[in-house]
């Protein structure tokens, strides 16, 4: 009878050799997920808002007290200049003459209430302007939700 020899397989031969190739995949998926990552947080890191800032040089006192107007908007959307209601035009040539002048301040004051859109159109009207002094007062009672 004869004798059967089991014989081992082609590939185990191939087993026991070094490999010669390198395997680049994981390589490859670490550089999808950092293109990836680039891709996402370079648009964020370049946005820029432009601010007007004060200097860095130290203020003197001021040559004259500051003229505060103040700026309402009710919930209807009314807007009123120092208590007087104003119409578009009006209030546009209001804002022209604070801004002519030097030490005046203007403070926006918004009810609750009122349309996003008309505080937004306010605000543009005050930019045209060209109002470098304004703030916004009465935002306290909004931070009770905070």
């Amino acid at each position: 009878m004869p004798t059967i020899r089991a014989r081992a397989p082609a590939f185990a031969a191939a087993e026991d050799a070094p490999m010669k190739e390198l395997n680049t995949t994981p390589l490859i998926d670490v550089m999808l997920v950092l293109l990836i990552m680039f891709i996402i947080t370079i648009p964020i890191s370049t946005h820029q808002v432009p601010l007007d800032l004060p200097g860095t040089r130290p203020v003197s006192a001021p040559a004259a007290e500051p003229v505060v107007r103040r700026l309402d908007i009710d919930a209807a959307g009314a807007v009123r200049l120092d208590g007087r209601p104003m119409d578009a035009r009006r209030l546009a040539a209001e804002l022209a003459a604070i801004a002519a002048h030097p030490a005046a301040e203007l403070h926006l004051r918004a009810d609750a209430e009122t349309r996003y859109e008309r505080f937004d159109e306010v605000l543009a009207m005050v930019k045209r302007a060209g109002i470098a002094r304004m703030g916004m007062i009465g935002n306290e009672r909004f931070a009770e939700g905070l």
